[in-house]
């Protein structure tokens, strides 16, 4: 009897365990009765996470430096929808979050160099020292740039556009209201994606979405099951190997020559002197002409008399 009883003692606590996840982060360690997960950034520092909703970015960034740092499992139509418009060029690096998780507006990476970023935590200027000056930002406008794997049969547009819409809501918790405008070049099965909401509204935050998403296409799901993102399009399922978001903030980023790479500088520099040259020749061209029409106009005047 006292077996029996230990047997079931024992599968009740397995049951226990395996119901104490955490489906949103499959990082996450999670025990305790009632159940409670977390995430680590260093051996010292647990963040306790709300695993009913998406991690805040700012989290899941400090957790991947943590897990680099050891050795551990991480990672047509369209372009810019305005010319302000930018995409995360410098990759993940160890953040400072807000108390709920938010990106604070400057952001060091434990060094002396730091710089200002926008809601998503994209650097939106150039680096400086400590005492740069950064106010929060937020991106209320985020174009997505997918390209999707062949298919058999072309795509309806209008369905796909559906399909994107319950794709977000279903997988990102993402109101279909954010979704603006759906563009579908078949030929290049490239689908523009833009989601946006108003520029005072400080509730949404579209970086857990384009965190989530750009995981699940270039690298692996930060989600429990590891289900890979799929769009469902008359009854078939659209699988994606590419993705590019462009972020666009509630005022313009403030990058200067200083974010230019030495080879598009030395472009810009070979463009502008073809340019001057030009306009010297242009230049001294005319001069001679002027000099020669000066010349030959006294010889007429001595004909003429």
């Amino acid at each position: 009897m006292k077996v029996l009883i230990a047997l079931f003692v024992v599968v009740f606590v397995d049951v226990v365990a395996s119901q104490c996840t955490c489906n949103n982060m499959k990082w996450a360690k999670c025990d305790g009765d009632p159940c409670q997960c977390s995430l680590t950034f260093t051996p010292a520092i647990k963040q306790v996470l709300d695993c009913t909703k998406l991690i805040p970015k700012c989290y899941l960034m400090k957790a991947e430096m943590y897990r680099a740092r050891n050795n551990l499992t991480t990672r047509s139509i369209g372009g810019k929808p305005v010319e302000t418009a930018f995409v995360d060029n410098d990759g993940i690096y160890d953040p400072e979050c807000e108390n709920d998780g938010r990106f604070k507006a400057i952001q060091c990476n434990g060094t002396d160099v730091c710089w200002c970023v926008n809601s998503a935590g994209v650097r939106r200027s150039d680096k400086g020292d400590k005492n740069i000056k950064c106010e929060p930002v937020e991106t209320y406008w985020v174009r997505l740039e997918l390209k999707h794997k062949d298919v058999a049969v072309p795509l309806d547009a209008a369905k796909l556009k559906t399909g994107i819409e319950n794709a977000l809501l279903e997988r990102y918790k993402l109101d279909k209201k954010f979704v603006t405008e759906v563009q579908y070049d078949k030929d290049g099965r490239v689908i523009v994606v833009d989601v946006q909401k108003d520029k005072k509204e400080r509730v949404t935050d579209l970086s857990l979405m384009t965190y989530y998403m750009e995981k699940d296409i270039k690298v692996k799901p930060l989600f429990q099951d590891e289900k890979p993102f799929e769009v469902s399009v008359e009854g078939s399922k659209v699988s994606m190997e590419n993705i590019l978001v462009y972020y666009v903030d509630d005022v313009p980023p403030t990058f200067t020559m200083q974010r230019l790479t030495g080879g598009i500088i030395a472009v810009i520099v070979v463009v502008s002197l073809i340019v001057i040259a030009g306009l010297l020749v242009v230049f001294f061209l005319a001069r001679r002409q002027r000099a020669q029409y000066s010349k030959a106009q006294p010889r007429e005047m001595e004909t003429m008399s």
